[in-house]
């Protein structure tokens, strides 16, 4: 319970235990929530939630780089480009021109918080290439750039008065008068929903990949944003196009750990059992061709030789140059059993980025005042029909830095309600006696999601995942109604609502584009 006695709802009433009152409730604290935090601390009271402990989340697991034009020889209007091309036709080439022209000053930003780039010998920043780019233009931490970004900036947020609550999670958001004024929330810890409200509400809560079998991703992201902003009425869009990342290591102990694809950018090669470079049969880009090239041409590679895996092969280059670059990738292929100085890389294609999500504005406005989204939560218009590589970061920082400007303008002349939402009620329900029919709905959505709404799809495909999804929503939503929440429940919630989302934008796309391809359907035309 958080008392202020300038609040007016605590002017004349009894405090409400478990009732938390803030000027901005940031729910998510990967990069995204973390630079709003940082830029909000110093002017205003927050509330930062996270779901496990506070580095938990897709940042921390992010290997390659951050999108920047740095290099004299590379351009703004080059990175717009490679950006458009890559998302299809689909970007938003306004939001793409801000996010681009922003690159430098996030780049500067995240310096002057300890973030440690690699360098050259000549101590300037050392660049790579990845798919998609025309020219080096991705800084990065050797081959753990999220973890580097992660920590520096949650060593920084710490020292702020920021009010962190970890393991934390989200169950809906809380609407009054039209307006978005806070979330109920479980301690998952204490096994009790508290009640949040602020004037603002953020949503940072990453992507959805966990909806599909296979994914790079943490078992955090679950959607949940995305999930409850659709329950709020929010409106959402490009959800049809997930991105799976083309190198996820094969093997069964490996636990979907990626390959970054700045190997790729660095010399490595795809390559057949036989050691057949395929590649180049696909796009003149060969190994450097936008992620859904990539992933199709192996994902037709595999089918068509009955395979589990292909092969990524950077042994060509020397051993240092390779254990220098990649140090991580290389201590966990060696724990393994894989030399990759020496030997091939196993790799099959794996979900990796939600491009779709919440609408919102270059402020991060959603459609529901009060409420702003960011991350991969978000759509704001930058990855259109497919990401390129390293923009993820870059929208991160950008948008938290953008969303935090609009928030202090409005801080003063905003309010916080005046009337407490009502407390969470469980009084109807009771503790789960067959907590298998959650076990077994996540494996099931998964399964059919990865099966029937992947790489690629049909229509007869489609039609069979809608009529399960509908049967699994209600199946859901009654376990819902009956038993009292617990984190997989709220997870399980947010999922069916994610794969009914995706299944819908996938059965509405008439016209292959970047990410979503159907085998009934005609590819749209070059942008």
């Amino acid at each position: 319970m958080v008392y202020d006695k300038t609040h007016p709802c605590q002017n004349e009433r009894i405090l409400m235990k478990n009732h938390y009152y803030y000027d901005v409730l940031i729910i998510g604290s990967g990069a995204a929530g973390l630079t709003l935090a940082l830029s909000l601390a110093k002017h205003c009271k927050i509330a930062i939630l996270s779901k496990g402990q506070i580095n938990e989340g897709n940042t921390m697991y992010a290997q390659g780089g951050i999108a920047a034009v740095i290099d004299n020889e590379d351009s703004i209007e080059s990175h717009i480009k490679d950006t458009l091309i890559s998302g299809a036709g689909l970007c938003d080439e306004d939001v793409v021109r801000f996010v681009a022209t922003n690159a430098k000053d996030a780049i500067k930003w995240l310096v002057e918080q300890g973030v440690s780039f690699t360098t050259t010998n000549e101590n300037v920043f050392h660049l790579t290439r990845e798919g998609g780019h025309s020219h080096r233009r991705v800084l990065h931490a050797a081959d753990a750039t999220g973890a580097e970004i992660e920590t520096k900036l949650v060593k920084q947020v710490k020292k702020t008065p920021a009010d962190i609550f970890t393991e934390h999670v989200a169950i809906n958001l809380i609407k009054q008068d039209g307006r978005c004024t806070g979330a109920y929330v479980l301690d998952n810890l204490q096994n009790i929903v508290k009640t949040f409200q602020a004037k603002f509400v953020v949503l940072a809560t990453g992507g959805a990949s966990k909806v599909y079998l296979y994914t790079t991703n943490p078992d955090c992201s679950s959607g949940d944003g995305i999930a409850m902003a659709w329950r709020a009425g929010c409106k959402i869009a490009n959800m049809e196009f997930n991105q799976f990342h083309p190198t996820c290591l094969y093997h069964p102990y490996a636990k979907s750990f990626l390959i970054s694809e700045a190997v790729r950018g660095e010399g490595g090669k795809l390559v057949l059992p036989n050691g057949e470079h395929f590649m180049p049969k696909f796009d003149k880009r060969a190994d450097l061709a936008p992620r859904d090239i990539v992933t199709r041409a192996i994902d037709f590679e595999m089918k068509r030789l009955g395979t589990n895996c292909v092969y990524l092969d950077i042994s060509h280059k020397p051993a240092n140059f390779i254990k220098e670059h990649f140090p991580n990738i290389h201590k966990r292929c060696l724990e393994l059993g894989i030399d990759i100085t020496k030997n091939l890389i196993p790799v099959v294609p794996a979900a990796h980025y939600t491009c779709g999500g919440v609408v919102v504005d270059k402020r991060g406005c959603t459609t529901l005042p009060g409420l702003y989204a960011l991350g991969e939560t978000s759509c704001t218009g930058l990855h259109g029909a497919n990401r390129i590589a390293s923009n993820s970061l870059l929208e991160c920082i950008v948008y938290g830095k953008a969303a935090s400007d609009d928030i202090k303008k409005q801080l003063s002349q905003t309010e916080l309600t005046s009337q407490p939402a009502a407390p969470w009620d469980e009084g109807q329900v009771t503790d789960s006696d067959e907590a298998v029919v959650v076990t077994h709905n996540w494996g099931e959505i998964r399964h059919l999601m990865w099966d029937y709404v992947g790489i690629v799809c049909t229509n007869k495909r489609l039609e069979r995942a809608h009529r399960r999804i509908e049967l699994l929503k209600s199946e859901i939503q009654e376990y819902y109604s009956k038993f009292k929440v617990n984190k997989n429940l709220i997870e399980l919630r947010n999922l069916v609502v994610v794969a009914d989302i995706i299944i819908n934008a996938a059965t509405a796309r008439k016209q292959n584009c970047g990410l979503y391809y159907n085998l009934d359907l005609q590819p749209s035309p070059a942008p």
